[in-house]
């Protein structure tokens, strides 16, 4: 049921208070964040002090608007237009000191001034004078007649003023300053034109429009991301502000995206009241397409490149914001994807520094010239550029970013250069950026045309060539990184077969042993007996050789409890001979986990290094025993011994070896393997007079085995 009479007027009265409330808050925050901001980085001066004064003005302004909003107080009221002059009188001296500023960089210190202070201070008077003859508030003029328009005209009056102090700012700032001082110019031009259109429409109907006036606070709430803008230029202001571009470009955005729904509100205004009966459905209808159509705005890569370019260009006076753009292209190069791969990120990177949609990477394969590695969001271009043909060496010659269409136009600007038949198969090809690593061409990237038209000046090109560099060191480390661990595989593989290989000769040699005995010990069974086990030792050790070439050289099972006394007296009886003698002392009962043919092949080297070592009559002495925990296993001779530098740098390292048949892997192997059982080699030699060789292995029967520390024993 539709309410009439004063009931209505109360629910329109109370409504738009509502919506009121909510316009001037969103300003009162807005000044308030922005008054925060200004005095975190204040550094003195009378332009700064005017111009924070102002914002809190506008605060108070903003604030005493909400309160006469939400509760309509005319004290309230009162207080809003108190502040309101205060503000304007603000902006007034504040933009008197600015032109004053100006005319001394013009060189005019001692001439007249531009607009006397008398005027000033007549247009601070007016302002006084406006709240004398104040009547009433916008809505108490809902319920009341109109109002007298002497005070309309007057503030009129002030608005056309501000914006003459605005229009001489601009004309007495030099052209190559403007870039400084515009964004404050739209701010100012945004909050006195909102102000002369709505007292030129109060002083011609007599009273204000209520729907203007409440959306005045979001109006000068609007113009806190210019002014911000251009506080952040005037370091003269002495106003310590960085404002980044992705702040004025989502600010930007939010202005565009205001004044749409402004511009769609105002319209379905109209339809609705003229359209009829069909106005509401009108109304609707057109609010419906209107939100579909800023969706597919604000989802539109090229109207956002076209509003980041617009941005850069009108707002700052470098292109780029390069904090921000290179922390952008590190994170793109380095972020791990499942959908693409390095390539494609670095096609990635290198596209979104100058808006282009897609691209293609090439690089240099096996000498075979420059081939396709990878693309984006482009077809695959089967095609080889020679590593001598015209582009790859121009790009390596010169470094330049060739812009394919200046080049249809102007080939003079690249001499020396042609391009490739197979670029023409490139939908929309536009730069070919080189990636060059050090002094040599890595490859190039291939980009599309870009959303919105990018002028390729030196700032594009310069940024271009740093990111590029960036990009081939990235990739180059990558293929170099690849390229190391292929050559350990080999490395490793090659390590296995060598280990393999010196089993191989240790098994040879006890084969070659037992056939050089066996023409004189045929007929002996017992002989007999203990060459079949050599066999059958050597046949189960060849197994488990060539499992390890499939596995590695772990040995394939977990280390069992071996008792070291009979492995030891086993390796000193296979060892002895009429020619050598083995001084052997065992204690029996000592326990350890391994690999009983592993630590059998451990010792069986060292005894058999000690056997070569000693020529001439010397002597060999084994004994096991315990010490601190430990299981040590003793080698000892007095053969040729070794010097101190050998032990200090070539005795543990593969392939380091004195003898002049030997391969220079077993003491390495056999250090590699007590220290996996959590043990220690420990060598002592010298020269002449002997090496003393401990197998330090711990006790499989004690509880602290394995929390004991390692250490050397005496």
């Amino acid at each position: 049921m539709a309410l009439s009479g004063s009931a209505q007027i109360t629910v329109n009265a109370t409504n738009v208070a509502a919506i009121a409330a909510w316009s001037y808050g969103i300003a009162a925050i807005g000044y308030f964040a922005f008054a925060v901001r200004m005095i975190l980085g204040w550094g003195g001066g009378i332009r700064a002090s005017l111009l924070l004064a102002s914002m809190l003005a506008t605060l108070l302004w903003a604030a005493a608007s909400t309160a006469f909003a939400v509760r309509l107080f005319p004290e309230a009221w009162l207080a809003a237009n108190v502040f309101d002059a205060l503000r304007y009188g603000l902006w007034f001296v504040f933009l008197d000191a600015l032109l004053q500023a100006r005319r001394q960089q013009n060189g005019l210190l001692g001439a007249k001034r531009l607009i006397p202070r008398w005027a000033i201070a007549l247009a601070i008077i007016g302002l006084v004078a406006s709240l004398v003859i104040s009547d009433g508030s916008p809505l108490a003029q809902v319920l009341a007649a109109d109002s007298g328009r002497f005070e309309f005209g007057l503030r009129l009056g002030l608005s056309i003023f501000a914006l003459t102090l605005v229009e001489q700012l601009i004309r007495w700032t030099h052209p190559e300053g403007r870039w400084s001082i515009k964004p404050l110019c739209v701010a100012l031009i945004g909050i006195f034109g909102f102000d002369l259109f709505l007292n030129a429409d109060a002083m011609l109907f007599g009273r204000i429009d209520v729907d203007m006036w409440v959306a005045r606070g979001v109006a000068n709430a609007l113009v806190i991301p210019f002014i911000a803008v251009a506080t952040a230029r005037n370091t003269g202001w002495t106003v310590e502000m960085h404002l980044s571009r992705e702040a004025v470009f989502h600010s930007t955005a939010l202005v565009v995206s205001g004044a749409f729904l402004l511009t769609i509100a105002a319209a379905g205004y109209y339809v609705r009241y003229v359209g009829g009966d069909w106005g509401r459905a009108f109304q609707i209808e057109l609010l419906f397409g209107a939100l579909l159509l800023i969706i597919l705005v604000a989802s539109s890569g090229r109207f956002r490149s076209k509003l980041r370019v617009f941005v850069s260009k009108h707002f700052f006076s470098y292109r780029y914001d390069y904090r921000e753009e290179w922390l952008r292209f590190t994170r793109t190069l380095s972020t791990e994807s499942a959908l693409q791969g390095v390539h494609e990120r670095a096609i990635m990177a290198v596209a979104n520094l100058v808006e282009s949609p897609a691209g293609i990477l090439w690089l240099e394969k096996d000498g075979r010239g420059f081939m396709s590695a990878a693309r984006w969001n482009l077809p695959q271009v089967n095609a080889i550029e020679p590593l001598d043909g015209s582009l790859p060496r121009f790009l390596e010659r010169t470094g330049w970013v060739v812009d394919v269409k200046e080049f249809a136009l102007a080939r003079e600007r690249y001499p020396d250069l042609t391009l490739p038949a197979w670029l023409s198969s490139v939908p929309n090809a536009w730069l070919i950026v080189p990636l060059i690593s050090g002094s040599n061409l890595l490859g190039f990237v291939v980009l599309d045309t870009p959303r919105t038209a990018v002028d390729v000046n030196w700032e594009v090109r310069d940024m271009l060539k740093t990111a590029s560099r960036q990009a081939a060191s990235y990739l180059g480390q990558i293929h170099a990184t690849e390229a190391l661990l292929e050559a350990r595989k080999f490395e490793a593989f090659n390590r296995m077969s060598a280990f393999v290989v010196h089993d191989l000769k240790n098994l040879v040699a006890q084969l070659s042993l037992m056939l050089r005995n066996a023409e004189r010990h045929r007929t002996n069974p017992e002989f007999q007996r203990d060459m079949l086990f050599t066999v059958e030792n050597v046949v189960e050790r060849m197994h488990k050789l060539m499992l390890q070439l499939h596995t590695g050289t772990t040995p394939l099972e977990n280390p069992r409890p071996v008792d070291l006394g009979p492995v030891v007296q086993r390796i000193c009886a296979a060892k002895s001979s009429n020619e050598r003698t083995i001084e052997v002392a065992v204690s029996s009962g000592i326990v350890t986990f391994a690999h009983e043919d592993r630590l059998e092949y451990v010792i069986g080297h060292l005894l058999q290094n000690a056997i070569d070592a000693t020529v001439g009559g010397g002597s060999i002495s084994v004994r096991l025993y315990r010490d601190a925990g430990f299981a040590v296993v003793e080698v000892a001779d007095t053969g040729v011994g070794m010097s101190p530098d050998f032990l200090r740098e070539r005795l543990f390292k593969p392939f380091e070896t004195t003898k002049p048949a030997g391969m220079g892997i077993g003491v390495y192997e056999s250090m590699q393997y007590v220290n996996g059982l959590g043990g220690q080699l420990l060598i002592d030699s010298t020269l002449s007079k002997g090496t003393r060789v401990r197998v330090l292995l711990p006790i499989a029967d004690s509880a602290a085995a394995a929390a004991t520390p390692m250490r050397e024993v005496a």
